[in-house]
């Protein structure tokens, strides 16, 4: 059985105010509040947005991703075929996408991934890195950049379509089809432009 997501956007001034090794179990505790009966849990409505508790007093909501299930498994394929593809592409293009998927699905240098490093400090950095904490950090201040990126990304979209065919189509390990990876694509365009917004985090708990 693999590991599933559980992507959040935070108030960062609020998590700072937690102990920085409370605070990832403070992100559980906003899931699984004590008054909460499993089976309401389990049968909450999934895709898109919860708010947590609710929306006046919340700090953090949980995203639901309507494409996967909830696996996490299908994020590192589609930064898998971003890796594959991204030679293939002019720079303009490749280096909005750069900056919209670094940190998220893909990382141009892995020896910095935010879940294992603790974000800076922000966490605690991971002490095994095949039973993590975290599976991703994107403090607030890089979210702007990261939704101005998309909406360069997103009006290029099918200008992927033919460097996907060519590398990643019927590849095990990859996004089964074209269609698969651009939808993972516009919900991450979705959460980070809503992050932005806000101006949160995004964290991702195993």
């Amino acid at each position: 059985m693999g590991l599933d997501l559980m992507l959040f956007m935070a108030d960062w001034k609020y998590l700072s105010a937690i102990p920085v090794e409370k605070r990832v179990e403070a992100l559980h505790d906003a899931v699984w509040p004590p008054e909460l009966d499993h089976e309401d849990y389990l049968n909450r409505p999934r895709g898109g947005w919860t708010w947590i508790p609710d929306r006046e007093s919340a700090w953090c909501a949980q995203y639901d991703f309507f494409t996967t299930t909830g696996a996490y498994r299908p994020h590192p394929r589609a930064g898998d075929a971003w890796a594959d593809i991204r030679p293939l592409l002019d720079a303009s293009l490749r280096e909005a996408t750069d900056t919209f998927l670094d940190g998220l699905i893909w990382d141009a240098d892995p020896a910095d991934d935010p879940a294992l490093t603790g974000s800076g400090g922000f966490f605690p950095p991971a002490t095994d890195r095949w039973h993590p904490s975290l599976l991703l950090v994107c403090p607030p201040k890089a979210l702007p950049g990261k939704a101005h990126a998309w909406t360069q990304v997103e009006t290029r979209l099918e200008e992927l379509r033919q460097p996907f065919a060519a590398e990643c189509e019927g590849w095990a390990g990859r996004p089964d089809t074209f269609e698969d990876f651009t939808a993972l694509l516009r919900e991450w365009g979705d959460v980070t432009t809503k992050a932005a917004r806000c101006g949160w985090g995004l964290v991702g708990l195993p």
